[in-house]
């Protein structure tokens, strides 16, 4: 070898040398650090409900009703009640009244002249204003009623909701769990031919990706039915639930009986009494004074008593009657609009439960056939796969498409008992 060919290896190796130090660092600097991973895929945080037997849902109901905010605010319209009545009871219509003069000449001429008078104001009741009276205090007694009722029903609605949310994402989840079995069932099948050569390793990573896409679906499924258990806590205070809270559909067709809708009409007639009874107390009560009266006059000593009566007759006073009236008067008026706009809530709410109640048992009927065809279709898509007849993404498509009719088909069977529970408390019937 020549002295320029050794020149030339030379200058090759400390070229590959200095090239391979230099890509060092870059390739340090470019290789992304290994992600954290968990072998377990489990949340720690689990809200546990146990199911029992004996508890029936409408003892559900009233521990809820129980914890409901608005019961401070009942409490304290139960006092308005007892207010009035007491006011309507009153052996007067307002507080009567004493007054006691004296007078005497002691700082202007002295000659001993001495006045003394006593009163007794005694105010008389107007034309109907105690029957008015108790006309105001029973309509808010049967207000304050029909809010308890009321509420009880809104409570129920929420009682509801939250039990067949449950229900719902039980479902979901029992669906996803069933989805991720058969996932790792068909990549251990994957796997097992790949290693024996039947299968290409595309194959067995793509197996791979549909279990670990399950087990997502199914840690978002556990999370979603933690918050909706929670949430059935925080409600009832119970850490159970009722072994069965499926209801009959009720043969109301209106919502006239309506706990909801008795009390915005118990609200109108409340408002009507209270606006009767303005008309009559806007004006003044007519006062009795009796009095009685000692008199001593100048350079006297003997005292002359005496006895009088005095009548208080009072008149116009329109000026300060009209605010009056006119705040009674938007008192109807707004208890009269909100009762339109409820009726047109309430309207809606009917057709929808009965349009949506429909709805959902003729879909039933079709998700079960649907699903009768997808679990057959399956069955052969399997059997097609196991031969090698069909490739593993004909497969894949065959299973989603099954699991969604599955998912349609116990979905709708959940919706369905939801909506009849929906119906029940559109109509107003308690559980």
């Amino acid at each position: 070898m020549t002295i320029f060919s050794r020149f030339i290896l030379l200058i090759a190796g400390l070229a590959f040398v200095v090239s391979r130090a230099l890509a060092a660092p870059m390739q340090e600097q470019i290789t992304p650090l290994p992600l954290a991973t968990n072998d377990k895929h489990q949340i720690d945080h689990f809200d546990e409900l146990r199911v029992n037997p004996n508890l029936q849902l409408s003892e559900v109901l009233e521990k809820a009703y129980a914890r409901a905010p608005m019961q401070a605010s009942l409490l304290s319209r139960d006092s308005m009640v007892l207010a009035r009545n007491r006011v309507a009871n009153a052996t007067l219509p307002s507080t009567p009244a004493v007054n006691i003069s004296h007078q005497n000449d002691a700082i202007g001429s002295g000659r001993g002249e001495r006045d003394w008078q006593a009163e007794l104001e005694l105010p008389v009741w107007l034309p109907k204003q105690r029957d008015n009276r108790l006309k105001v205090a029973e309509a808010s007694q049967s207000t304050v009623s029909a809010s308890r009722q009321s509420l009880k029903l809104q409570v129920a609605g929420q009682v509801r909701e939250a039990l067949w949310n449950i229900a719902f994402n039980e479902n979901n989840l029992s669906l996803l769990m069933n989805k991720l079995q058969l996932a790792s069932k068909l990549q251990s099948d994957v796997e097992k031919r790949y290693r024996a050569g039947e299968l290409a390793k595309t194959d067995a990573m793509l197996a791979e990706q549909e279990t670990l896409r399950a087990e997502k679906e199914k840690l978002r499924a556990e999370a979603e039915l933690m918050h909706a258990r929670h949430r059935y806590y925080l409600l009832t205070g119970l850490r159970e639930l009722p072994a069965s809270y499926e209801e009959k559909q009720s043969g109301l067709e209106d919502y006239s009986q309506s706990p909801i809708w008795l009390e915005t009409q118990t609200k109108v007639g409340l408002a009507e009494s209270e606006r009767d009874l303005v008309q009559i107390e806007s004006h003044e009560n007519l006062q009795v004074l009796l009095n009685m009266r000692s008199t001593k006059g100048a350079f006297d000593t003997t005292a002359n008593d005496s006895v009088g009566v005095k009548l208080r007759i009072p008149f116009g006073g329109e000026a300060k009657a009209a605010p009056i009236r006119a705040a009674a008067e938007m008192g109807v008026g707004n208890a009269l609009t909100e009762r339109e706009a409820l009726k047109y809530e309430l309207e809606t709410a009917m057709h929808e439960a009965e349009h949506n109640l429909n709805v959902s048992r003729a879909e039933l009927v079709l998700a079960s056939k649907q699903y009768e065809i997808a679990k057959e279709s399956l069955q052969l898509a399997q059997k097609a796969f196991q031969l090698g007849e069909t490739d593993l993404v004909s497969l894949l498509r065959v299973q989603a498409q099954t699991f969604e009719a599955e998912r349609a088909f116990t979905t709708r069977q959940v919706q369905v008992q939801w909506d009849v529970a929906r119906y029940n408390q559109t109509v107003g019937v308690l559980p």
